[in-house]
């Protein structure tokens, strides 16, 4: 998967892109085909946004979460994320099973 990361109000960190990397390596098991995932993090004041858009062939995530700390703000976007990714996989098995 191809990982294009974006910083905007924020100072460039590599633990928060080798963080990030960790997390996505999980949803590459779950996506259909291989594809590009393109991260924002924003900081406005005390909040902590990361932005996610999930793209390939066959399924288009976008998650978006925010909170008061980089870590859980990850972790809550990675697993709004995942359970869209499971969603439009199971919808296209069932599609499949119907034809």
């Amino acid at each position: 998967m191809q990982i294009l990361v974006t910083f905007k109000n924020v100072d460039s960190s590599d633990f928060l892109k080798s963080y990030l990397e960790e997390k996505l390596e999980r949803l590459e098991k779950i996506m259909p085909h291989p594809g590009t995932a393109d991260v924002v993090f924003q900081e406005e004041k005390l909040r902590k946004i990361v932005d996610i858009s999930l793209t390939g062939k066959g399924f288009d995530v976008h998650a978006k979460e925010e909170s008061g700390a980089w870590n859980e703000a990850i972790d809550l976007v990675v697993d709004k994320a995942k359970k869209q990714l499971v969603k439009n996989k199971e919808k296209l098995q069932a599609h499949r099973a119907e034809a």
